[in-house]
């Protein structure tokens, strides 16, 4: 079956034009900071350039607060297996607005932290905050030791504040 359907992307009638401005003020709303697509790969590219001149092969993953990746650069030659861990580190890292060598420490008081779905308590993620709350994660696998990958995710935070 065939069909044709209208659209129409006119301006809003006035009642809605109320509503909207109405919800707005609305006290129940609250506002978040997130980081644009182009703010998320200026601090990937950073954070890839900062493994480059150590000759490491990583990936990174820049996530947004609710843990959605934004973007991810899998640099030449990194391994298969740092995509997700770069992502989960990312997503750790916001998610307790902490480095994720931090957390590992948390483990031992609390080892079923572990067992939280999509976090990875291993050393390579950073959160990049405004105001002091989370607002992303920068996550990145793929050099032989976590060190060095949260060190490189630490660029990236920093090219950020640039």
């Amino acid at each position: 079956m065939f069909g044709a359907v209208s659209a129409s992307a006119s301006a809003p009638a006035a009642e809605t034009r109320a509503a909207v401005t109405a919800d707005a003020s609305d006290r129940n709303l609250q506002q978040s900071t997130h980081l644009t697509v182009e703010a998320a790969t200026k601090a990937a590219q950073a954070t890839l350039q900062a493994a480059e001149k150590e000759n490491q092969r990583v990936t990174v993953a820049v996530v947004d607060r609710d843990g959605n990746t934004i973007v991810t650069l899998r640099g030449d030659g990194a391994g298969p297996q740092s995509y997700e861990s770069a992502e989960r580190k990312a997503y750790t890292a916001v998610s307790w607005n902490a480095p994720t060598s931090e957390l590992v420490k948390r483990l031992e008081q609390a080892p079923n932290l572990k067992d939280i779905p999509g976090t990875l308590f291993l050393a390579g993620g950073a959160p990049v905050t405004a105001g002091g709350a989370p607002i992303a994660g920068i996550g990145v696998a793929g050099a032989p030791s976590g060190a060095l990958d949260e060190k490189f995710a630490q660029a990236g935070v920093a090219a950020l504040g640039r």
